[in-house]
């Protein structure tokens, strides 16, 4: 049995539940009596994903202010970090949902300069069925401009594993239409269906990320033009918001986020763009663990409350995180009216960042 940590990134856009996976992912590692590291990557800081993760007692590090390829020393020190603290034997990676060529620019990287540290697994690229159904042109519906859809295009391309996500959402005869349209697109890929949600076929996925070695599936570095990629992640805004709510009598901290999932997304709509992902935590800080999480994926679906606070509130802290194809000053103006909305509760906006991903410049990039 090999003494190296194993490194599994499970990568896909923005919206198609990477987070939950790795929560998943972890837990059944953890279960198996495994040490877990997780590495979460934004391009901003004040993460959803790095909150929701801790609160479930996991081992987290977080990556800001780039991607994995342009931050892959920042990656390394990451996982010396967990080493340090945990000794993980399995580092499960997420990278930032905007971000492709990742078998060229950290993959290959690893495997070929710290062969010696880390086996590195498949690389896994989670899909919304919703979503590659539109993008790949067999479901109509609101979707995003063909630069967008480019880096979509692109991280399918070079993917090991697809697994299409969320299955226990959709009918079995959209999700064989979608499967066999991704086997078409992208033949090499080994394509699995599961729901990270609540655990439905996720284990053959696992079994395969764990026995499987990236350099097994005949990955080549993508051809891709760094021109198309770094406009197309451009045209995508980022806001990252810290809040502090505070009311003078309890109130629903669950329902608070729906409404103000909701009002985000009558905004971003009647602004003729598109969301790629919100999410939104709240935190009653009341020492018991609990938080509210709210997700939304795109601009004509519902919220989705994924955990949910036990008791009426009185206050806390407020993490959202909204990526949508629109300008990130827009987003920053739609989220602090849709904060008014909130009757009788009083928010201080406490940490906020806009912006537009730069274009992307990695460390290494090995054919």
């Amino acid at each position: 049995m090999s003494d190296l940590a194993s490194y599994v990134m499970i990568g896909g856009f923005l919206g198609a539940g990477k987070t939950t996976a790795v929560a998943r992912f972890a837990q059944h590692l953890t279960d198996q009596g495994k040490r877990v590291g997780l590495i979460c990557n934004d391009q901003s800081s004040g993460l959803v994903d790095t909150t929701l993760l801790r609160s479930k007692g996991f081992a987290v590090e977080e990556i800001t202010g780039g991607c994995f390829c342009c931050r892959f020393n920042s990656l390394l020190d990451a996982a010396d970090n967990l080493t340090q603290t945990s000794r993980p034997d399995i580092f499960l990676a997420e990278p930032v949902g905007s971000c492709t060529d990742l078998i060229a620019t950290v993959s290959y990287p690893l495997r070929r300069i710290y062969g010696d540290r880390f086996r590195v697994a498949p690389l896994s690229v989670l899909v919304d069925p919703m979503r590659a159904a539109r993008i790949l042109g067999i479901a109509d519906g609101r979707s995003f401009s063909d630069k967008v859809a480019y880096v979509y295009r692109k991280q399918l391309q070079e993917a090991d594993l697809i697994v299409v996500n969320k299955c226990d959402a959709h009918p079995h005869e959209f999700l064989d239409r979608l499967v066999a349209a991704l086997a078409d697109a992208y033949p090499r890929a080994r394509i699995f269906t599961c729901s990270a949600k609540d655990g439905t076929g996720v284990q053959e996925w696992f079994e395969t990320v764990l026995t499987g070695e990236n350099s097994a599936f005949g990955a080549k570095p993508l051809e891709i033009d760094y021109d198309i990629y770094a406009e197309g992640e451009a045209l995508l805004g980022w806001l990252n918001c810290t809040v502090r709510l505070v009311s003078d009598e309890p109130f629903d901290g669950n329902q608070a986020l729906v409404t103000l999932a909701h009002r985000i997304r009558a905004g971003v709509a009647d602004a003729g763009q598109e969301i790629a992902h919100l999410k939104m935590t709240l935190d009653s800080q009341d020492g018991t663990g609990t938080l509210s999480v709210v997700s939304l994926v795109g601009t004509d679906r519902e919220p989705d409350l994924r955990e949910s606070l036990l008791d009426r509130v009185d206050g806390g802290e407020l993490v959202i995180n909204l990526r949508a194809e629109a300008d990130p000053a827009v987003l920053e103006s739609l989220t602090r009216e849709a904060l008014t909305s909130l009757s009788g509760v009083r928010a201080t906006m406490e940490h906020l960042e806009q912006l537009r991903p730069g274009r992307p410049t990695p460390t290494h990039r090995m054919a």
